[in-house]
């Protein structure tokens, strides 16, 4: 930290603002590009710190904010976004200037975080935090594959015609695509650049007559490179910055989520460029027949999996020590059993006691709790598959009986099946449901800091936009789009209760994807209706068909218990 403020005074800068997010903006960041967990020690998906030379800020969502102050052990003052923002915290009597690195901001993010009266931004076109990181682990370097058809359910070759009707249509005349997510859609190619995700990093310029060139490191694409250069040309990343400054008098769409204020600028010294959301995210956000069909096929081995582990805990935890760490690896242990699988679709979070009221907890050998009689035990993990990505949550009852904690695991699980109850029309925003979702806790005067729910993707980021079930909200649902069903309640300190399914719209209703059984014995009956009662047991009814016949002899009594009536 102190060789960072050492660099202040040689950039004449007051401070310097680190994201969590790489030059890709990738969801989750390689260890090699980790910038913010190596100053300030926090791992969590979101945010960024500002260091001044006599003051540090952390900035986090509701997710993280507990987390955040674990891992910083007090060396950054943490702030928990929205409830306050950069502007309301440099209140400063005279300008400072703040650095950053215009390959890791978007103008958007710039614009909105740190455009106010005190704060003069200057950008540094080298990283100063890569300058004092002297041990930085190497990054990986690993191939794309293919997507064939079977799997992918749309053509290269039709997805390029979608945009190029697009860009004509628009009177654009390229399309920089600067997602990765999006770049591996509509090439149907897979890779390995990221933790959780088959991410290809990898940049890509599209014209309105089809051409398509593609940027990137070609040690990643020698395995498919027979299959790509009949559709676009290739490029070595590091030339791209040249190749796109020739480009001069066209219109071009620049996507405002992910292209840097870096390329923003190259573009625009010849140009006449648009800021606004790449088309390619809504096109992606709306499955297609095959991806549905495989992604209920990825939802049914992965439930067989979970419910194995349910009983298996259920049946262990009173006569085995069972750890948090122990027992994340025996579910992804049964998850290993199917060969489909690839690896978790995001850090799997396994929190018993006080520790599941960390939201987007990870437990480490500091923190591992043993399971005890009495807990909660909070699950939420997800698989990547050959042919689909999952996300589900369960809460555990480790023999708890609390008649609080039961009337609070209700009014979340009430929560849950208003989602799936909702009635989608063609003006129906996650703003309108994400408010149904709260309002039996809100009863009670309880809420839970973060979006009800969150789109899918297909074998590609567990978090996906530009759909979702939040406050904020207001991309119109529809049929097609995968999301995310997980309302919750956290006591700091105390347990944390969240009940998730993945869903997708049919005929404009929610159709569950996830089969594993709700815990049963948490639920109050007393405080649920009619309606609510037969959802709740038409859900056991649905996952005692689909999993019977593979669950093993010795666990069917069990496993029939855990789908009965309430």
């Amino acid at each position: 930290m102190d060789k960072l403020k050492k660099l202040f005074g040689e950039y004449n800068i007051d401070g310097y603002i680190i994201p969590k997010n790489d030059e890709y903006f990738n969801e989750y960041t390689d260890n090699s590009k980790d910038r913010l967990k190596f100053i300030s020690n926090f791992s969590g998906s979101a945010g960024f710190a500002i260091i001044l030379k006599n003051k540090k800020y952390l900035f986090v969502d509701g997710r993280y904010t507990i987390q955040a102050k674990k891992q910083t052990h007090k060396n950054f003052r943490i702030i928990t976004i929205p409830n306050k923002f950069p502007k309301d915290i440099l209140k400063f009597k005279k300008k400072i200037i703040l650095g950053f690195d215009p390959k890791l901001h978007t103008e958007r993010q710039v614009h909105s975080m740190f455009k106010f009266k005190n704060i003069i931004l200057k950008p540094i076109n080298c990283n100063l935090v890569d300058k004092v990181w002297l041990h930085k682990p190497k990054e990986r370097i690993k191939k794309f594959f293919f997507l064939p058809d079977k799997i992918s359910g749309k053509s290269v070759d039709k997805k390029i015609l979608e945009l190029k009707k697009y860009l004509i249509k628009n009177k654009y005349d390229f399309l920089f695509v600067s997602a990765p997510e999006n770049v591996a859609w509509i090439l149907n190619i897979r890779g390995n650049d990221n933790l959780f995700s088959p991410i290809t990093n990898a940049r890509l310029l599209i014209d309105k007559k089809g051409r398509l060139d593609l940027f990137t490191n070609p040690k990643k694409t020698s395995g498919i490179t027979n299959v790509l250069d009949k559709k676009i040309f290739l490029h070595r990343e590091n030339k791209i910055d040249e190749f796109i400054s020739k480009i001069s008098n066209k219109k071009i769409l620049l996507d405002n989520q992910s292209c840097s204020i870096h390329y923003k600028n190259i573009f625009e010294k010849k140009n006449r460029i648009l800021l606004q959301m790449d088309p390619t995210y809504k096109l992606k956000a709306i499955k297609n027949k095959t991806e549905i069909k495989n992604i209920k096929r990825s939802h049914l081995i992965d439930g067989i999996a979970l419910t194995k582990f349910i009983l298996w805990l259920k049946k262990n935890f009173k006569n085995k020590k069972i750890t948090e760490i122990s027992a994340q690896n025996k579910l992804e242990n049964f998850r290993k059993k199917d060969v489909s699988y690839k690896y978790p679709s995001f850090s799997t979070i396994s929190g018993s006691g006080p520790n599941s009221a960390i939201i987007h907890y990870v437990a480490s050998l500091k923190t591992n709790r043993t399971l005890k009689r009495g807990d909660l035990y909070l699950v939420d993990s997800g698989g990547q598959y050959s042919f689909g990505t999952t996300d589900v949550t369960r809460t555990i009852s480790l023999d708890n009986k609390s008649n609080y904690i039961k009337d609070i695991f209700t009014r979340v699980l009430k929560g849950h099946i208003a989602v799936s109850n909702f009635k989608i029309n063609k003006k129906t925003t996650g703003s309108q449901i994400d408010k149904n979702a709260r309002k039996f806790l809100k009863k009670i005067k309880l809420d839970y800091p973060h979006g009800t729910g969150h789109g899918v993707g297909y074998f590609l980021n567990v978090h996906e936009g530009p759909h979702s079930i939040s406050r904020n909200s207001k991309v119109k649902l529809q049929n097609g789009m995968v999301l995310s069903n997980e309302p919750g309640y956290y006591k700091e300190n105390h347990f944390g209760i969240r009940i998730e399914n993945l869903v997708y719209i049919n005929k404009n209703k929610f159709e569950e994807l996830t089969v594993a059984p709700i815990e049963r014995s948490l639920i109050n009956k007393k405080i649920l209706n009619s309606k609510e009662l037969e959802w709740i047991n038409n859900y056991h009814k649905k996952v005692e068909k689909n999993l019977s016949k593979y669950i093993d002899f010795k666990d069917k009594s069990d496993f029939k218990k855990a789908c009965l009536p309430i």
